[in-house]
């Protein structure tokens, strides 16, 4: 399946948990959510039937304005977060030579990944909505999927 029809199917799914991983980055759980263990024993983040991950350099629209980013004091991320949390996708959109990701919500709020170090954008996308898991992250400057 290419990509763009994987990311029309995720209109309406609910952002259900939002959450902050290491350093800046930034994980968003599409639809049900489920337990999940660490490897500790511990539980960890719930995941959701898609997550979308977002390692770094990244930032949050706004109708006008840049609401914070990635390289924005800390304090203001958990409020920008709290406006993306519950909300649904509206559309997911590539741009860029190299594909960088803007998932756009029902909040009129967009959140923009654009990687601005060497190598390649450094998002990718996890659907466990069927039997077997599916994601799509860029390697050589291409959009690629794995199955398994």
């Amino acid at each position: 399946m290419s990509f763009e029809t994987f990311a029309s199917g995720l209109q309406g799914l609910r952002v259900n948990n939002l959450w902050r991983g290491f350093g800046t980055a930034v994980f968003f759980e599409l639809g049900r959510l489920r337990e999940r263990t660490k490897r500790d024993g511990s539980l960890g983040q719930p995941v959701g039937e898609v997550t979308i991950g977002i390692e770094w350099s990244w930032r949050i629209e706004g109708e006008k304005s840049i609401i914070c980013g990635s390289w924005s004091d800390e304090e203001l991320w958990e409020a920008a977060f709290d406006r993306l949390r519950n909300t649904n996708v509206s559309q997911i959109k590539l741009f860029g030579t190299l594909p960088e990701v803007a998932i756009f919500t029902s909040s009129s709020l967009c959140f923009v990944s654009f990687s601005t170090t060497e190598g390649q954008p450094a998002w990718s996308f996890v659907d466990r909505r069927a039997d077997t898991v599916c994601s799509y992250s860029v390697k050589d400057g291409k959009i690629q999927s794995e199955i398994g």
